[in-house]
This record gives structure tokens, C-alpha cells and sequence, in this order.
């Protein structure tokens, strides 16, 4: 692997070059987790002290769902153009970047002394994301061909859920042990190591061809717009993250309620069920590779359909099971379309995917806002038919709209 002295695109070992192009090494599949991880480890943390910042800043439910939603509008909107200036620039220099960038909002959280404030900074955490999420997409698509990127992208997606629970785990707990001010400041540090980590082991670039000029990234923009692999899994992507935000932010305050009554530190425990999707999410390559993409897809909205509407139950241990379903036809879902666009698109990667995360995350900061109305007005039965909806127009989408690929391909 690379030192810290090989930190840009251009320079690596003859020997790395054909580890890099031939098979994945297990430090390579390390990193790429990583990267997922500390990627998302920010994004939801909030989700597990939601009830805890209503109380101090008197936030409403639509309050609420905007401070979570706001990362993600974030993400969406700087999604396209970080694809357009890794194409010019290279990969690896911005995805350390960002990850260093990422640590000072994350910081400045537990400077807050309201919910409009923390909005603010959650927005800032978000700019930099589709720098380590975008970019690392793009860099594993180039670099590797046919199963070692269905492999990658699924130890990519496995560290975004890991992250997606740990951030959320670790916040709960560091609260309950010395507040949610001072667990910020442990969550930055966190993401500064994860940057050094990056810069550390992940190989230099081998396959990167620049392409500066705005007039040829608008010209890919224009041709990725009328692409069917791309709008289909863009629309899917809005889908999926609508309801896994809407689901895990809310399901909060439902369970932080009478007959429940759970405490920030059992509301993190909670998210444990994501550590299924770490095991489910590498398995489901298999699937991928023998069924195709869009294939896989459709049974996995399905087992999250399923999951959402266990939720309604009242037992506490079937609520959690739900949760589970629910999650790993996500994760599942996730791995699927982001190999879907890996292995279809072959021009402006980078952009490519930086549409798809657009709506992706735009689907995240809708899910928020309309998820949160929805509990407003009818607590959490009313946000579970709002989040069914968005999963039924999900599976309509992957059974009508997106090309059935050939059964051995990704």
C-alpha cells in the first residue's frame, strides 16, 4: 500500500498497479468499508438525541426533521458539481479533503444554542459528503472491473451502514455519559482519524483521465439526463432514502413516547438492527451476480414493505424486528443500484453518480420534511402509510423502469 507522501493521483508502485486492477486486497476492502463508514458516521448521529435536543431548544416535529434533513439537502445539491470537479481534478486528494472538512462542522454542533443553529451546521457537514461518497464510487469503477466492483461496492455500502449505526450508537451513549455538547467534539476527532487512515492506505489512482472543461461536463450532464440507467436508479435512489430517514427519524419520538418511554441510550441500541445490513449487504453480491441488479432490487423493496408495516405492532421486540426487515431490504437495495450505475455507465462516472446521489439525498431531505407532517398529524401510523406509498412507487419503479439486465452481469 501507499505512504502518506503518495497522496495524489498519479504515482504508485508497478507491483500496486496490478493489485489495484487484477483482485481487491483485504487492506483495499478494509479502506473501502472505512471510507463508507466515517462517510455516514455524521449523517444520522443526530437521529438518537432527537427527543433530548426537543427539550433544550423547544423544537417542533417539522424542526426536528429539518435539522436531520438538512445534511442530506445538503448532499444532493453539492452531489453533481463534487462529480464534476473530481472528473477534473482526480479522486483521492478529495475524498481526504473532505473527510477533514467534515470534522470542523461536526465540531461547531456543540457550539449550538438553538435548533436553527444546529440546522446550519448539520448543512455544512453535508457539503462535504458527496466528496467522500461520490468520488469514492467513482474511483472503485474505475479501478476495478466485473465482480471486484459488485465486491468493493459492497464493502463500501457495509461501512455506510456500520457508520450509519455507529454514529448513531456512539452520539446516544457519549450523551448519557457526558452529554450531547462534548460527544460532538469526540465525533470530529473520530472523523479526523478516519481522513488520516484514507490518506494512508488508499492507492493512488491508476485509471483516472481528467476531463476539465466545463462545456464537456455540461455535454455528459446533458447525455446522463435522457440515460435510462441513470434516471431509473435516480428515482429509485429518491425512493429509498425517503424512507429510511423518515422511518429511523421518527421512530425515535414513537419510541421515546408512553408505553415505551426509551432513553437516548436505548434509542442508539435500537439501531443495532443496522449491523444486519453489514452481514446482508456483502452476501447480497452473490444475489446481484446471479440475478442481475434490477432483479434483486425488486425483492428487496418488497422485504422493506414488509418490515415498515411490522413496525405497527406493539410489542417492542416485534417494533424491532420490523426495523430490521425494513433496513435490510434498504441496504440491500442501496448495494444494488449503486452497482447498477457502476456497471452501466461508462462515461462522467463521477457525475453519474453525483445525480443519482442528488436524488438520493433529495429524497432524504423530502422523507424529513413530509415524514415529520405526516407524525404531526397522525403520529407514527399516519408516517407509516406515507413511508408504504414511497416504497410501493420504489418497487414500480424497479419492475417497470429499470433495464433488466443479463443474469450474469451486475
Amino acid at each position: 500500500m501507499i505512504d502518506t507522501g503518495h497522496f495524489m493521483q498519479n504515482s504508485a508502485p508497478t507491483s500496486e498497479i496490478n493489485t489495484i486492477n487484477t483482485v481487491p486486497s483485504l487492506m483495499l476492502k478494509a479502506t473501502a468499508m472505512l471510507i463508507g463508514m466515517f462517510a455516514f458516521l455524521q449523517v444520522y448521529s443526530i437521529q438518537s438525541i432527537l427527543p433530548i435536543l426537543m427539550l433544550d431548544f423547544k423544537a417542533s416535529e417539522v424542526q426536528i426533521g429539518m435539522a436531520v434533513g438538512a445534511t442530506v439537502m445538503a448532499v444532493a445539491l453539492m452531489s453533481p458539481f463534487l462529480g464534476m470537479l473530481s472528473d477534473a481534478i482526480g479522486r483521492k486528494s478529495i475524498i481526504v479533503g473532505a473527510l477533514v472538512f467534515l470534522a470542523i462542522p461536526t465540531a461547531l454542533i456543540a457550539t449550538s444554542n438553538n435548533i436553527e443553529t444546529v440546522t446550519i451546521w448539520r448543512f455544512l457537514q453535508g457539503i462535504s459528503v458527496p466528496g467522500i461518497t461520490v468520488v469514492t464510487i467513482a474511483y472503485l469503477g474505475e479501478e476495478f472491473k466485473g465482480n471486484a466492483i459488485a465486491e468493493l461496492m459492497a464493502y463500501y455500502v457495509s461501512g455506510s451502514v456500520l457508520g450509519g449505526f455507529l454514529g448513531r450508537f456512539i452520539l446516544g451513549h457519549l450523551h448519557e455519559l457526558v452529554g450531547w455538547r462534548i460527544a460532538y467534539y469526540v465525533m470530529a476527532a473520530i472523523t479526523l482519524a478516519g481522513a488520516l487512515w484514507v490518506a494512508k492506505t488508499l492507492p493512488a489512482s491508476q485509471n483516472f483521465v481528467a476531463s476539465p472543461k466545463f462545456r464537456t461536463a455540461l455535454g455528459t450532464l446533458s447525455r446522463h439526463l435522457i440515460n435510462r440507467y441513470v434516471l431509473s436508479a435516480t428515482l429509485l435512489g429518491f425512493c429509498v432514502l425517503f424512507s429510511l430517514v423518515g422511518c429511523f427519524t421518527f421512530i425515535n419520538l414513537h419510541l421515546a413516547h408512553a408505553p415505551y418511554t426509551l432513553s437516548t441510550g436505548q434509542l442508539a441500541n435500537i439501531f443495532a438492527v443496522y449491523l444486519i445490513g453489514v452481514v446482508i449487504t456483502p452476501l447480497s453480491t452473490k444475489l446481484i451476480q446471479r440475478f442481475g441488479s434490477a432483479r434483486t432490487i425488486v425483492v428487496a423493496v418488497i422485504i422493506s414493505i414488509v418490515g415498515v408495516l411490522i413496525t405497527l405492532s406493539a410489542p417492542l421486540w416485534l417494533i424491532v424486528i420490523g426495523l430490521a426487515i425494513m433496513s435490510s431490504g434498504v441496504f440491500i437495495t442501496q448495494s444494488s443500484t449503486i452497482g447498477y450505475i457502476a456497471s452501466n455507465v461508462s462515461e462522467g462516472r463521477s457525475l453519474a453518480s453525483g445525480i443519482y446521489y442528488m436524488g438520493y439525498y433529495a429524497g432524504g431531505t423530502a422523507g424529513a420534511w413530509a415524514c415529520g407532517l405526516a407524525y404531526s398529524y397522525g403520529d407514527w401510523t399516519a408516517t407509516v402509510i406515507l413511508l408504504v406509498a414511497m416504497q410501493v412507487l420504489a418497487l414500480i419503479i424497479a419492475a417497470f423502469g429499470m433495464i433488466k439486465t443479463p443474469m450474469h452481469r451486475a
